[in-house]
């Protein structure tokens, strides 16, 4: 019997759980581990930091929901894991591991930029609930006394969709409201163009995402790194400052302190390196999916940014860890899998709303792809509804990918993972300095 550990529950950890309970069967144990008592639907926070979705809406009570799939669930942060020894050192316990899955999600380095973050700066995130929550209260506040709005990212940030997203419906509830004439906009971002992602652009992205700004006359500071915030003022390294009673920035990323204090386990900012597998190149007991994987930026850029691991990415992670896990039990047979690292992203504008395909997200040497496509209309804001609905609705009944959707998207051309060798050895992020 082999115990299969799975350490967070958010996009990657509770799926990963999910998929792994249904491909083993009952003598093997499926642990879940998660510092947060709630799962919850991190792309919808932007919604909840505008006040126009409430948390409770887009969370699962996870000690009612994990058990009753088969899955244990811990409440509890770990400390420290050894893999070597293929332990876990948790706050309350020690936990013992045939394989560990980490799916923790990111730390968020508000540290990197003074003044950046809710707590002991002056910005606001949308990153994790708690935040949201505060940008929430805080957005509340500014709609009583309203001024000059910055929203972006800063330097080394790697997840640009939600900051376009909240620029885009702010704007829209402030036109709702009839403040929109009384708030300057700003757009700062550390991409070298508006519509960059992180990954190189992608067919029409960085002209829709400029008609997007200009259209409702948010002004564009692109490829701008931000120094420090000050109270109302953001400076940039070139000596700029801009004014703000708001300001939405998005922060770097990096993995927890557990992770980085484990000699070999990850790179210096804590990312865990992986093999086309997704298991780590040294610790074989070791794999990894999320936002937590080291992915090696698209190109250099002048000011470094950081790769998305959008959710569509994360599930086909999810899809080939366990089966390769699987593999390596002797529960199935055949080839293992990796992930195809397609992507299908959803981005609500209020109004209206913007779809971004990359196939796949990473381009080749020559900067392409298979297919890339930017489509907009209001219907893209129904699918991101209707898509959080029916997310929230597997999570609840213990699915990550059913059939007919695993159907739908290869229907399309859009398979979520591809048999490779099973000598394959080819590291698809930086090696371990």
């Amino acid at each position: 019997m082999a115990h299969i550990v799975v350490i967070g529950a958010g996009l990657g950890g509770l799926p990963a759980a999910y998929e792994l309970r249904h491909i083993l069967p009952p003598q093997h144990r499926v642990t879940l581990i998660s510092n947060q008592p709630k799962f919850t639907f991190v792309p919808s926070l932007p919604w909840v930091g505008l006040g126009l979705r409430s948390l409770d809406r887009i969370q699962l009570d996870l000690a009612k929901i994990v058990p009753q799939h088969g899955i244990e669930f811990i409440h509890d942060a770990v400390m420290a894991i050894d893999p070597k020894a293929r332990q876990l050192s948790l706050s309350g316990q020690t936990i013992d591991y045939d394989y560990v899955v980490i799916a923790t999600g990111p730390e968020l380095a508000l540290d990197a930029v003074p003044g950046l973050g809710p707590e002991g700066g002056y910005t606001q995130s949308v990153c994790n609930p708690h935040h949201a929550l505060l940008a929430g209260d805080a957005w509340e506040k500014f709609l009583r006394e309203p001024g000059p709005i910055v929203v972006g990212a800063s330097p080394a940030a790697s997840c640009f969709g939600p900051a376009y997203e909240f620029a885009f419906l702010a704007h829209h509830v402030l036109r709702q409201k009839g403040l929109r004439d009384r708030v300057p906009m700003t757009f700062v971002t550390a991409e070298p163009y508006a519509g960059h992602l992180g990954i190189g652009g992608m067919a029409k992205s960085r002209w829709l995402i400029r008609k997007f700004l200009a259209d409702r006359e948010i002004e564009l500071m692109e490829n701008a790194a931000i120094s420090h915030f000050e109270p109302e003022t953001v400076h940039l390294v070139d000596g700029r400052t801009l004014p703000f009673k708001y300001a939405m920035v998005l922060p770097p990323f990096r993995g927890p302190r557990f992770l980085r204090e484990a000699v070999g386990l990850t790179d210096p900012k804590g990312f865990v390196p992986v093999l086309p597998t997704y298991r780590h190149p040294t610790f074989e007991s070791v794999y990894a999916v999320g936002v937590v994987t080291q992915l090696k930026p698209v190109e250099p850029t002048p000011i470094p940014i950081g790769v998305p691991k959008v959710g569509q990415m994360t599930e086909e992670m999810v899809i080939s860890v366990a089966h390769n896990i699987a593999l390596e039990l002797g529960v199935i047979s055949g080839r293992p899998f990796k992930p195809t690292l397609q992507a299908i992203c959803f981005a609500d504008f209020g109004d209206t709303g913007a779809l971004f395909l990359a196939d796949p997200l990473l381009p080749d040497a020559e900067g392409k792809r298979h297919r890339a496509l930017t489509m907009k209309g209001p219907w893209v804001s129904w699918m991101k509804t209707g898509f959080e609905k029916y997310f929230m609705d597997k999570m609840r009944v213990g699915w990550t990918m059913p059939w007919f959707e695993r159907w739908a998207l290869n229907a399309i051309g859009l398979p979520l993972v591809e048999s490779i060798p099973m000598d394959a050895s080819l590291n698809v992020s930086h090696p371990i300095p």
